[in-house]
């Protein structure tokens, strides 16, 4: 079965259909990738073939792994994902490493994750123990609800509101530290994703509003100015691989001390922005 799930993979264009092989076989089998490899010879049940070529054919369609899984790993913790909800990606953890750098030079009261979608950047700041009060905010209600089971299941100190992201910060005390990851992708380019983010992760998390892929972080840099940021606080904001030059030219004419922050593959990936007081 293990070796028929690689090749039905990769006739359908699946990236890595090895991998992506085994865990889907593993967990039909309810079991990790190891106990896979360690039951090879052992004989398969039909029920268990049944739900592996059930999981093999959505992901044949093209659904991402971490719905069908309903799992996604980020910074080395299991978060719950499914449809309406964006993916964590490996690159939003640099947020909380420049989150993390900042905590050790003074102390951070309170923190907001905007736009928290499943909540990963909140919850994962709370268990980092960085911030004495962490605010999860989004616009989106079925994200929130996923926000809300993971910190329950992590046990993670994070209250989450649902409200418009500006709005919340327009009437809110101000924050010791804002962290964002919102939607940058220029919608000018969705034929160029592939079809797991395409037709399936949801699109308001995606795509920056139609001719304007800056859109959010002016924003941000307007709305976290000297009413939504304390003296000397911190805005950190997920940029696309191309906004760096113009993230750092918007917080600068905001009145912010900015650079910004290349990820592990060398690209502009975060905003760095200090409020002045």
């Amino acid at each position: 079965m293990r070796e028929l799930a690689h090749a039905f993979l990769e006739r359908r264009g699946v990236d890595n259909p090895r991998l992506e092989g085994d865990l889907l076989v593993s967990h039909a089998l309810g079991c990790d990738r190891l106990h896979l490899m360690m039951r090879l010879e052992s004989p398969v049940l039909a029920d268990e073939v049944d739900r592996a070529r059930d999981l093999l054919v959505r992901r044949g369609r093209r659904e991402p792994l971490a719905y069908i899984t309903g799992t996604q790993e980020f910074y080395s913790r299991p978060f719950l994902v499914g449809p309406g909800c964006l993916i964590p990606r490996p690159e939003s953890e640099l947020l909380v490493d420049l989150a993390k750098d900042e905590s050790k030079s003074r102390d951070l009261g309170r923190v907001c994750d905007l736009g928290t979608g499943s909540g990963v950047l909140a919850v994962t700041l709370a268990l980092e123990e960085i911030g004495k009060s962490i605010i999860g905010v989004d616009v989106d209600g079925a994200a929130i609800d996923h926000a809300k089971r993971n910190a329950q299941a992590l046990g993670a100190p994070v209250e989450f509101v649902h409200q418009d992201g500006l709005a919340f910060l327009a009437g809110t005390e101000p924050f010791d530290l804002i962290v964002s990851n919102p939607p940058y992708v220029d919608p000018k380019v969705a034929g160029e994703l592939e079809p797991e983010v395409r037709e399936y992760e949801p699109a308001g998390a995606l795509f920056a509003p139609e001719g304007d892929p800056d859109h959010w972080v002016r924003e941000l840099c307007k709305g976290s100015g000297a009413h939504a940021l304390a003296p000397g606080g911190l805005l950190l904001v997920e940029l696309g691989f191309d906004q760096g030059p113009r993230a750092l030219t918007l917080a600068k004419e905001a009145g912010f001390e900015a650079r910004i922050c290349p990820d592990l593959a060398g690209l502009d990936r975060v905003l760095w922005a200090r409020h002045k007081g």
